[in-house]
């Protein structure tokens, strides 16, 4: 238990470095910015005189040196200050809060869709290992791992909303409907939600179908695995008591990992199908250079990545307590 605790510390105490330097990224990429918030506002406002601009630079404490600034920006980050986005006349923080919601709807059921399947799919490519039922898994998973999200996002469209009028082709939710209780405007948000979460869990899908079968055909003639066999248990018993732990960490690590890909991801799904989360505020962002924004938004994502990385560490010593006490 102490050995446990110990790496659980290690694992906090590590986090400071890294989120002490995605802030220093993230301060270096917007000092790097042509321009500063100065300018911003006086391209924003149609022009500004050389007072009006300095004005600007002392409210903003853009006049101090670079170490003072980063001081600052330090302070402001602390009290979940991530700076004005003068495209939207709106905080970053608030902005980013207002369509966190919509982004972490789309990719925990991405995420949720993919495991699920990906795993099952995995199995019986590994059950059935050498068959045309192998084969076919084979095909489907090469085909979702080389496809583009956008592309795949496109064809959904063409098929399921254009030639069979059979799901919305963007949105949120249908525009100017009145729903008489909660449960039709949940149904509806579900109903525009599943084009964009299939499009972007395909690919992750796929990863999950080669990582399982892979995993699984090592343990697939082992000793216990024999011994398991032989003591009577059914062949399905075997896959899910025995073998499918053994996959059980790879497939949680990946789960980590795909997080970043998950939100760079996003931003191409919600643009494709117009779905208002932080993906889609970021294209924006890039569109009309609203660099406060576009580094909020690289700054809150990163952190995101790191937490969740963190969890699935914490997760590890749950699934496995050896290695808490190897690596305490």
């Amino acid at each position: 238990m102490n050995s446990t605790l110990r790496y659980i510390g290690f694992r906090l105490i590590q986090v400071v470095p890294t989120v002490i330097i995605i802030i220093l990224l993230a301060f270096g990429l917007m000092k790097l910015a042509p321009g500063d918030l100065a300018d911003v506002i006086a391209a924003q406002s149609g022009g500004a005189s050389a007072e009006y601009m300095h004005e600007m630079r002392q409210l903003y404490g853009l006049d101090v040196p670079l170490w003072q600034q980063f001081t600052h920006y330090l302070s402001a980050i602390f009290h979940l200050n991530l700076g004005y986005s003068f495209l939207y006349n709106s905080s970053v923080s608030d902005l980013i809060i207002s369509r966190l919601p919509a982004t972490l709807l789309l990719a925990l059921t991405a995420i949720f869709f993919a495991l699920v399947f990906g795993v099952l799919l995995g199995v019986l490519a590994a059950r059935y290992r050498g068959t045309w039922i192998d084969g076919v898994i084979s095909v489907f998973s090469t085909l979702g791992f080389a496809t583009p999200l956008f592309w795949i996002g496109l064809l959904l469209i063409v098929a399921f909303s254009l030639k069979l009028p059979w799901l919305p082709s963007g949105g949120f939710s249908t525009v100017g409907t009145s729903y008489t209780n909660i449960w039709q405007h949940i149904a509806d948000v579900l109903h525009h939600l599943i084009l964009p979460a299939f499009s972007l869990s395909l690919f992750f899908l796929s990863v999950y179908v080669r990582l399982t079968r892979s995993s699984m055909l090592d343990v697939y003639h082992q000793d216990y695995i024999r011994t398991a066999r032989a003591k009577g248990l059914q062949e399905w018993g075997v896959i899910f008591k025995h073998m499918l732990r053994n996959a059980a960490l790879p497939i949680v690590t990946l789960t980590g990992l795909e997080i970043g890909g998950l939100l760079s991801g996003s931003v191409v799904i919600e643009t494709v199908f117009g779905w208002p989360g932080i993906g889609r505020l970021a294209y924006d962002a890039v569109l009309q250079r609203d660099i406060n924004l576009l580094l909020g938004i690289f700054l809150f994502s990163a952190l995101l990545v790191v937490l969740v990385n963190l969890a699935i560490d914490l997760i590890y010593v749950v699934l496995d307590p050896r290695i808490g006490r190897n690596r305490a």
